[in-house]
């Protein structure tokens, strides 16, 4: 604050408290980031297995079945108090239901690896991030069952991807692409390499 007061706008970094650190970057607390993907994990693969080769989702009548979703939401964007923002009621009449077909596989394998992703700790944080962004589809559209519980976890593991999936695949595939604080071998820039210059010494 006292930089700006005397006109020094250049960038800075905040350093993480300890407390932040632990949580979210100690590998001594990967074992609840376990349990927390895990169960995460679960409960999106059921949901998409579920769905997988169900007709009115990706069987002979895909697209049934988030048609009659889309539908049920569209209901409660009306009203003097509705539940659903008539914002996004107006994207899913407008980019959802007339490719009902689309969504449906999209969402259902979606769903899956997601799944995957968090029980097998591969790219933990995207697969969270994802699902949270599905979770907030779904609460938007009114649907409230356990969105709110497994959009505040993946909000966690998103916060603590580094560690979370240490007991995982991220420990190798993390180390494999390279990612901040990790040297890769994958799409990292090697470091630049000083070339001595010399300097000619008078006779």
């Amino acid at each position: 604050m006292a930089r700006w007061l005397t006109g020094d706008y250049s960038p800075t970094q905040i350093p993480e408290p300890p407390i932040a650190r632990f949580l979210f970057a100690d590998t001594r607390l990967a074992w609840f980031w376990l349990i927390v993907r895990v169960y995460a994990g679960y409960q999106w693969l059921t949901a998409g297995l579920e769905k997988w080769g169900q007709p009115a989702w990706t069987g002979s009548s895909a697209g049934a079945g988030i048609t009659g979703f889309v539908n049920g939401a569209l209901s409660k964007s009306s009203g003097d108090h509705p539940d659903v923002n008539p914002i996004y009621a107006s994207f899913l009449q407008s980019f959802v239901l007339p490719y009902a077909a689309f969504w449906s596989w999209a969402i259902t394998v979606g769903e899956i690896l997601v799944g995957l992703g968090l029980i097998f700790g591969c790219l933990t944080g995207i697969a969270a991030f994802f699902g949270g962004l599905m979770n907030v589809n779904y609460l938007f559209a009114g649907t409230v069952s356990s969105n709110p519980l497994l959009f505040v976890l993946a909000t966690w593991l998103v916060l603590a991807w580094r560690v979370a999936g240490w007991y995982g695949l991220d420990r190798w595939v993390l180390g494999y692409l390279g990612s901040p604080g990790l040297q890769g071998r994958a799409f990292h820039k090697p470091p630049e390499t000083s070339v001595p210059v010399s300097v000619p010494t008078s006779p």
